[in-house]
C-alpha cells in the first residue's frame, strides 16, 4: 500500500500568508493587463485614458527631464510642512482637552465647530485671507491634519484606566514619570491611528490646495497637462500622489509597530 503523508496543521498554516501575499500582487497585475489589453484592442480610447505602457513612457520622459522630481519635491515639502504644523496643533490641543476638564470646556467646542466645516469649501476664504502664495496651501493641509489627530488623542487619553493614575499617585510618581510610564504608552496607539488618518487627509488636502494657482508641484504639472489634454501626464501625476501616500503610510505603520513593541516592553517591565 502507498503510504499517505499528512501535513501537520502548522505546515498548512505556514503557506497561507504566502498565498495571500501572492494574491495581493496578482490582482493589481491582472488589472494592469486588462487595462493594457483594452487599450491595445481599441476598446479604451487612449485619448481618454492612456495605456500602462504609454504611462510608463511618459513617466520616463518626465523623470529624464527632471520635471517629475522637481514637482514631487515641491509637493512633498508642502505636505510635510502642513503635516508638521497640523500635528503640533493636534497634539497640543488634544492633550489640553484630554487631560483637563477645564481644557476640554475651553478647547473642545471650537474644535467641534471646525470639524463640521467643509475643508475644501474654505479655499476661497483662505485665498482672501492669505493670498495665492504658499501660505493658504500649507494652512489648508494643516487644518485637515489637526482634526482627526485631535479627536483620536482626546479619545485615547480619556480611555486610560483611572486606576493606573491612582496607582501612580499612591506611588508618588512625578508628573514626568506618570506621563512617561502611563499617559504616553496609553495614548500612543490612538495617537498613531489618528496620525495615519491625518496623513491620508494631508495628501487629499494637498491635491485640492495645488489647484489654487500653484506655480510648481504635482498640481501645477497636472493643471498644465489638463490645458493641453495630456491625460497621460495627468494620470502619472495622480499615481505619484497615490505612491507618496502609500509610502508615507507604510513608514508610519513601521514606526507604529516599533513604538507599540516599546510600549509593551515598558509596561511589562
Amino acid at each position: 500500500m502507498t503510504a499517505i503523508t499528512i501535513q501537520p496543521r502548522s505546515a498548512r498554516r505556514s503557506w497561507r500568508p504566502r498565498r495571500n501575499t501572492a494574491i495581493r500582487w496578482l490582482s493589481p497585475l491582472a488589472i494592469l493587463l486588462l487595462w493594457q489589453l483594452a487599450s491595445s484592442t481599441g476598446v479604451l480610447d487612449e485619448r481618454t485614458l492612456a495605456s500602462p505602457l504609454e504611462l510608463a513612457r511618459t513617466a520616463r520622459e518626465l523623470i529624464e527631464s527632471g520635471q517629475l522630481a522637481d514637482a514631487i519635491g515641491v509637493s512633498l515639502r508642502r505636505a510635510l510642512v502642513g503635516l508638521l504644523i497640523g500635528s503640533i496643533a493636534g497634539v497640543v490641543l488634544g492633550s489640553i482637552a484630554g487631560l483637563s476638564k477645564l481644557g476640554d470646556a475651553v478647547v473642545d467646542p471650537p474644535m467641534q465647530m471646525v470639524r463640521t466645516l467643509p475643508l475644501f469649501g474654505l479655499v476661497p476664504l483662505f485665498i482672501l485671507w492669505f493670498g495665492i502664495g504658499e501660505t493658504p496651501k500649507v494652512l489648508l493641509i494643516a487644518l485637515g491634519v489637526v482634526i482627526p489627530l485631535y479627536l483620536n488623542i482626546v479619545a485615547a487619553l480619556r480611555s486610560i484606566d483611572p486606576e493606573l493614575i491612582e496607582v501612580a499617585r499612591s506611588l508618588r510618581l512625578t508628573r514626568w514619570e506618570r506621563a512617561r510610564h502611563i499617559i504616553v504608552p496609553g495614548a500612543l496607539p490612538g495617537a498613531l491611528v489618528g496620525f495615519r488618518q491625518s496623513l491620508g487627509i494631508a495628501w487629499l488636502a494637498l491635491i485640492v490646495a495645488e489647484q489654487v494657482n500653484a506655480g510648481a508641484g504635482l498640481g501645477f504639472m497636472v493643471n498644465n497637462a489638463r490645458d493641453v489634454l495630456r491625460t497621460d501626464i495627468i494620470v502619472v501625476g495622480l499615481l505619484c500622489y497615490a505612491a507618496l501616500g502609500l509610502l508615507t503610510d507604510s513608514i508610519v505603520r513601521a514606526l507604529e509597530r516599533r513604538a507599540l513593541r516599546w510600549r509593551d516592553s515598558e509596561l511589562g517591565a
